[in-house]
């Protein structure tokens, strides 16, 4: 069942991204001087007594999006208000009652939720005596916290457990976590649109509009999947803001987080820098990729999707091993392809192979192509092999002579065992290790 739904509003900076990070307990939303930040609704379930709340962080009321997203930003609020149980209505103490806030009071009361005030930035007692102009506002007696620095937030929470009630059930995990990642304007949040069946993240040709990550659920196939719309990246030297610096650590972090990658390409653009920049960030974590080729309805040039595959293995070879699927997002096309096809990829990482069949395949590929130490020019040799983790599949090779596995056996290993076990599509871990001679046993004295 879904979480009793509570929505966090005000004007801009009044610290409502800074309370849902407090509330949550770790940082989501990212939080900034310059207003107007926050555009998407962001969520995360926050415990309240027995149960859990589904808490939303909106944009600014009032503000001009400098970019041109004045009304989607307003849209994604109104959704919010209007799916809510409890609206805090957040308002800043210090700068007191503003024409903004009265703007926002008169959106809410057109609220069919109840409507607590919350006034933030109460950083001690002294300030709590300052703060009967709000009441101006119609709400009742506004309830002091300050955000950064924790005052307040048991009172607020219990708060919310009274207007709410007995809150909902814990959310079970998701079955996976995808992270949509790609540049600027390849069409993530369409595709985040497009799986929740819902306008759950702003879509706008205007570069650089999401700015968090959004986890956004949904339901496939009887599934409770989680997608991760995340900032679209671009270099590094022309990041203008620290907004920009932290929605692409956002970014990046989500593919930390993540079971699998959507790595989404613009079919209309060539595979540049950034892109290739940030599936060698996505390799070196080894998460399994679905490299997922959208806008493929606008593509010229484009004799079929089977001149497409070698072009993208020629362009990023260190995944040539990963699947393709052509999507368009508008249409849905593809899409469930897509997901389905990270499911495939996320089932692979969770395999386990026996010790007894991975030490048979090892040696028919040493028999096959046997190394040979630099140093000593004896033969290399694997004793054993051993899976020791899944999520990537890590696999130890204890050896005679390290130097025997250079960097070019190592490939050539990879390549063989990718053939021959029952992971082909995703990263394998591949380690080498010495083994050392067991030492004999010392008598004690007597």
């Amino acid at each position: 069942m879904a979480l009793p739904v509570v929505a966090i509003v005000g004007r801009p900076n009044v610290g409502k991204s800074s309370l849902l990070n407090r509330l949550v307990g770790r940082r989501i939303a990212i939080v900034d001087a310059v207003a107007g930040v926050t555009r998407d609704r962001i969520s995360a379930p926050v415990p309240v007594g027995d149960g859990y709340v589904e808490l939303f962080d909106t944009g600014g009321v009032g503000i001009e999006d400098a970019d041109g997203l004045t009304e989607e930003v307003s849209q994604q609020i109104d959704s919010a208000v209007a799916s809510a149980e409890l609206i805090l209505f957040v308002v800043d103490a210090r700068e007191g009652l503003t024409p903004l806030d009265r703007t926002a009071a008169e959106k809410l009361r057109r609220a069919k939720a109840p409507v607590l005030l919350v006034a933030n930035k109460v950083d001690s007692e002294a300030r709590e005596f300052e703060l009967g102009e709000l009441n101006a506002l119609g709400f009742g007696e506004p309830l002091p916290v300050s955000a950064t620095h924790r005052r307040g937030m048991e009172d607020l929470l219990e708060a919310i457990g009274r207007r709410i009630g007995p809150g909902g059930e814990k959310i079970e995990e998701p079955v996976m976590k995808i992270a949509i990642v790609g540049r600027r304007n390849v069409g993530k949040s369409t595709i985040v649109n497009a799986l929740a069946g819902a306008e759950r993240v702003i879509v706008s040709e205007s570069p650089g509009t999401t700015r968090d990550s959004v986890d956004v659920r949904f339901e496939m196939e009887g599934r409770t999947l989680v997608a991760i719309d995340t900032a679209g990246i671009r270099k590094r030297r022309k990041l203008a803001s620290d907004v920009e610096f932290y929605g692409r650590h956002r970014a990046l972090r989500s593919i930390r987080r993540a079971d699998v990658v959507l790595f989404v390409i613009d079919a209309t653009d060539p595979v540049g820098r950034v892109d290739k920049q940030l599936l060698q960030y996505t390799v070196e974590l080894f998460k399994p990729v679905v490299l997922t080729v959208n806008k493929w309805d606008l593509a010229e040039n484009r004799a079929s999707n089977e001149d497409y595959g070698p072009y993208l293995t020629k362009a990023i070879p260190e995944l040539a091993y990963a699947p393709i699927v052509f999507t368009c997002a508008h249409s849905g096309l593809g899409l469930r392809e897509a997901i389905d096809m990270a499911g495939q990829l996320f089932e692979q990482s969770r395999l386990r192979v026996g010790t007894a069949e991975l030490n048979g395949l090892v040696e028919k590929i040493i028999a096959r192509h046997a190394p040979r130490s630099s140093r000593t020019s004896k033969p290399g040799r694997i004793f054993y092999a051993a899976q020791v983790a899944t999520c990537p599949p890590t696999l130890v090779c204890f050896v005679n002579y390290l130097d025997a596995f250079d960097v070019n056996y190592q490939r050539y290993m990879l390549n063989q065992l990718r053939e021959r076990l029952p992971f082909p599509e995703i990263p394998i871990r591949l380690l080498f290790t010495p083994r050392r001679p067991e030492r004999k046993l010392r008598s004690p004295r007597s």
